[in-house]
């Protein structure tokens, strides 16, 4: 059986790193009525402390943002047009606020149908990835090039920030 993550690996990178590290590992959706999703992580984005502008954290610590300030192995949900929850991991030591967006499975592209496939709501705020008996990661191996670029939907940002090349992808070989 494959290996869990446990908490504390997402606590020794920083975002960026492990943002490009996720690439390939396996997402655990466990459903209460027995269902299951298992798929390697495709692409990711990362969102790195409170000076950048494109994070959540930028506006400071809020009700909202708390969680980001925490340390890492937790996930971070939101609800973006009211009906897509996009699925973050935070990542780091307490008191430095960043986390991983998870954009893509290799059974579906795009944050918020990954939201609708894993069945996502305010309920997964939160949750621990080390224990958690409804959504975990479990180490594999990469399958393809990773590639990075600019991330997407940011044009909110300054230039600076919107130009990071924090957006990382698999692309098959």
């Amino acid at each position: 059986m494959p290996a869990r993550l446990c908490k504390s690996y997402f606590q020794e990178k920083n975002a960026p790193e492990l943002a490009r590290e996720l690439l390939g590992k396996t997402l655990v959706r466990q459903f209460p009525d027995g269902r299951e999703i298992r798929s390697k992580i495709t692409e990711t984005e990362a969102y790195f402390g409170t000076d950048d502008e494109a994070s959540h954290a930028s506006k400071g610590r809020t009700p909202r943002t708390d969680l980001m300030f925490g340390e890492g192995g937790h996930v971070y949900v939101y609800l973006i047009y009211g009906k897509y929850w996009l699925l973050n991991i935070v990542t780091g030591r307490a008191h430095t606020p960043e986390a991983v967006l998870i954009r893509g499975l290799k059974t579906v592209s795009g944050p918020g149908r990954l939201g609708n496939l894993l069945e996502l709501d305010r309920s997964f705020y939160g949750e621990d990835l080390g224990i958690s008996e409804r959504l975990w990661l479990e180490d594999s191996k990469i399958s393809g090039t990773i590639k990075s670029g600019p991330r997407v939907g940011i044009d909110y940002a300054e230039e600076e920030w919107r130009l990071k090349p924090w957006r990382f992808w698999l692309e098959k070989d």
